[in-house]
């Protein structure tokens, strides 16, 4: 049984320059999300959406290996952060985040299976988290994004060279869903990594501004 890595079958998503801001179109695609607030070093509510959402993610692998032969590796922790005003969004300053924690599924995790695991997690580990999952497939569309290497606490300068870029080639924050929240997809395992090697790809939806 082959098993299917999407990291290496969209390269385009998952491989950015960490030199130069590059543009994709992000297309369609499933997760298992969790919404929340407040600083994620510090909130438990953060933790426990992590809990949920990996616990089922392998779980669902497990029946789709089980079921429909279909085998995957499981894919990395992603984040939106915002805040109501995105001027004021603070790198430093986490503690009046909103987020949502996230898990891509392939195309094949059906929403019949996604039920079927949580309720196997449910039975063997209730996760205080697991009943705020939910299985959506947003579309973020055009976006900017770029490699970052290095520890989280460190992002701003990278932060700063994307949204440069998306004003200076012409574009806007794209204020639809999923607005103007800031994209991170963690990579690296933070538990075995050492901050200085940390990747994570930062990722900004835009489009193209209004002419006045």
């Amino acid at each position: 049984m082959s098993k299917l890595d999407l990291k290496k079958e969209n390269k385009e998503l998952y491989n950015p320059s960490a030199k130069e801001v590059s543009i994709i179109d992000v297309p369609e695609m499933n997760f298992l999300m969790i919404d929340g607030e407040g600083d994620p070093n510090t909130s438990k509510e953060y933790q426990d959406a992590i809990e949920a959402l990996f616990s089922v993610s392998f779980k669902a692998k497990f029946i789709s290996k089980k079921e429909i032969s279909q085998d995957y590796a499981v894919m990395p922790l992603e984040g939106l952060w915002w805040i109501e005003n995105m001027e004021d969004f603070d790198i430093q300053n986490k503690s009046n985040w909103n987020w949502t924690a996230m898990i891509r599924q392939p195309d094949f995790i059906t929403k019949n299976i996604i039920e079927k695991a949580i309720e196997e997690v449910e039975k063997k580990k209730n996760p205080p988290a697991l009943a705020r999952l939910r299985f959506e497939s947003p579309h973020e569309g055009l976006s900017a994004q770029i490699m970052h290497i290095g520890p989280y606490s460190k992002e701003g300068p990278t932060i700063e060279k994307l949204h440069n870029f998306v004003k200076e080639e012409g574009y806007e924050f794209d204020g639809s869903m999923p607005g103007e929240r800031h994209h991170e997809i963690y990579l690296s395992d933070m538990r075995r990594t050492k901050p200085e090697k940390l990747k994570t790809i930062i990722r900004q939806p835009m489009k193209e501004k209004k002419i006045e």
